[in-house]
């Protein structure tokens, strides 16, 4: 691999992170690693997601920016007497990525390597054959002999399990593969917002966070914005692609290097149309990419940010990516730096009187 900027050393470090929903222990401390420089308080919830604090004005509008720590994987959840280990999913999977697919499990004295494997299809009935495997028929093979021996590798029911990729710059260095950009790029952004803002005069007090178990309900963005009580929120995540063989436009318009998606809808959230307008104007204002997209089946943080006690204008913003929810996924870094710019930009436009006015719109 050739060297990395610092750009794309601190998002290998964040995807190369392990940390599935209830787990995310590892990716927080990163996270806080680099997001302290640039806030003048960092806390940890009562469920574990990080809330750094960045005071532009005192008193003005607290605006947040949430990315979520965990990525999709799975828990340990039974050893059975031949070594085999059988575990819950940790957010949707589709079993056909899975099987032969090799994972990491974390263990109290260290990490195993694993593979996912079922039943093989040389002795399965010509029609059992064509249909996918269920995800309860699939195990976790790390090479042991007995539950004592896994046991004694220190295998333990409730151990996490997750997705082995290694980061990859693609041919065309704009592209980049990795595990867990569902959601550590979020993560990154929050980063790097606040980074940018840095000896910045913004109008209001910004809120980077890395929020735990969204890809279980959405759970750490609900204890956390409880926590801060934002006047604005905003989640930034993945979003689907559609730039691949066989997805026709109605099925999803994003497209990789084409810019951050400005989400209308999705399952948990109808998008607050002043926000949604204030956002597209700021990014034709500076000419950053933008695509629109709606997500019907699925859903982001935002869904809980703006149920938060009173109700909270919020928008989700997302980077087009193909392969979510599988063991590698890929984007465009572009998406990524324009999406930063973008918020940056409507970040240093949210005073008092712009915040009241959206809040009515």
């Amino acid at each position: 691999m050739a060297e990395l900027d610092e750009t794309v050393r601190m998002l290998k470090r964040l995807t190369d992170a392990k940390g599935v929903p209830g787990n995310e222990g590892e990716v927080r401390e990163l996270m806080r690693e680099y997001i302290t420089p640039y806030a003048d308080e960092v806390v940890i919830d009562g469920i574990g997601s990080l809330i750094a604090k960045k005071i532009g004005k005192e008193g003005g509008p607290k605006i947040v920016i949430s990315g979520h720590l965990d990525e999709v994987g799975f828990m340990v959840t039974r050893i059975d007497s031949k070594g085999f280990l059988w575990f819950q999913p940790l957010g949707g999977w589709w079993s056909q990525v899975l099987l032969a697919q090799r994972v990491t499990v974390v263990t109290k004295s260290g990490d195993l390597t694993g593979i996912i494997g079922s039943k093989p299809p040389h002795i399965l009935t010509p029609e059992a054959r064509k249909k996918p495997v269920d995800l309860k028929d699939m195990f976790i093979d790390i090479g042991a002999s007995s539950a004592k021996e896994a046991k004694d590798w220190g295998v333990r029911p409730g151990d996490m399990v997750v997705p082995y990729f290694e980061f990859t710059v693609m041919n065309n260095e704009k592209l980049l593969l990795a595990k867990a950009w569902d959601n550590r790029i979020g993560c990154a952004i929050a980063i790097d917002v606040l980074k940018q803002l840095d000896g910045m005069n913004h109008p209001n007090i910004v809120y980077g966070v890395g929020a735990v178990q969204e890809e279980v309900g959405f759970r750490g963005a609900k204890t956390s914005t409880s926590m801060i009580k934002p006047d604005i929120g905003f989640a930034v995540d993945v979003g689907t692609a559609g730039d691949t063989p066989g997805i026709s436009d109605k099925e999803s318009q994003g497209k990789l290097g084409s810019g951050p998606q400005i989400i209308l809808y999705d399952a948990s959230m109808i998008s607050h149309k002043g926000l949604r307008d204030l956002v597209v104007h700021t990014a034709e204002e500076f000419n950053i990419p933008y695509q629109y997209e709606s997500i019907p089946g699925g859903g982001t943080d935002a869904g809980a940010i703006h149920l938060t006690a009173n109700g909270v204008p919020a928008l989700a913003i997302t980077i087009s990516t193909r392969y979510i929810h599988s063991h590698a996924a890929m984007l465009n870094r572009d998406d990524y730096e324009h999406t930063v710019k973008l918020l940056v930009e409507v970040i240093k436009k949210l005073d008092r009187e712009t915040v009241d006015t959206l809040t009515f719109t």
